[in-house]
């Protein structure tokens, strides 16, 4: 009697969907997003709760998964969270993707790393200004949320963004200060984001910090689904 595989692996996933990319190099690009729940960090201005300081989602099995991306017209499949990469099997999440032919990103903090395939790893290192003010994880998120040598083993290997999160003129110093640590980094990969939940929001700072990343030989990234579509879920 022959024996048959099957796979009873569960992913635990806030949410899927397709939209544009909004951050980076590849914004405004078609793809899908798998969201997983769960991250090691507590950043105040969290635009996805559901994944961190209230985390749900659902169980799926990485078959299911895999059907969702074949189903899938989107070029692009987005790994991100919460924090994909505490995934127990976001390596072979990752895999399936790449054997039905897309173009992975990997959105991460930069504090867990694993062997996954992908073809760019957006890594956003967390400055001081996402430190929450919350008596349970205040130190718990400081302690975690600056890790060079995981940063350093994805730069190694992958090719990378880091992507920092502004929300006041003088984070971008903080940021010249981190770099300082790397003398390894491009400033041609870093690119400066408004910390923004609204469009207003992130009109206003955009004005400031546009010109601000241009000085330095940063990158700037908009968040076109905010601009699009608004902070909402499924975007």
């Amino acid at each position: 009697m022959r024996c048959v595989s099957i796979d009873i692996s569960a992913v635990q996933i806030a949410e899927i969907f397709e939209s544009i990319q909004g951050e980076g190099p590849w914004a405004g690009v078609q793809s899908l997003f798998i969201r997983t729940s769960g991250c090691n960090l507590r950043c105040w201005f969290c635009d996805t709760p559901y994944t961190s300081w209230k985390p749900e989602g659902t169980a799926l099995s990485l078959d299911e998964l895999a059907w969702r991306v074949a189903d899938c017209a989107a070029p692009d499949v987005v790994l991100t969270g919460g924090e994909p990469m505490l995934l127990p099997d976001l390596v072979p999440l990752a895999q399936r993707c790449r054997e039905l032919g897309k173009r992975i990103t990997i959105e991460t903090a930069g504090t867990v790393d694993q062997p996954v395939v992908c073809d760019l790893m957006a890594i956003s290192p967390k400055l001081s200004n996402s430190v929450p003010d919350d008596s349970a994880w205040h130190d718990r998120h400081e302690q975690a949320r600056l890790r060079p040598e995981v940063i350093r083993s994805l730069l190694s290997r992958y090719s990378c963004i880091l992507k920092f999160v502004i929300d006041k003129p003088q984070d971008v110093d903080e940021v010249r200060a981190w770099l300082s640590n790397f003398s390894e980094i491009d400033p041609g990969i870093v690119w400066l984001m408004p910390q923004a939940r609204t469009r207003e929001q992130l009109a206003a700072r955009s004005t400031w910090l546009l010109p601000l990343a241009t000085e330095h030989g940063f990158q700037f990234s908009s968040r076109l689904h905010i601009e699009q579509f608004g902070n909402v879920r499924g975007t």
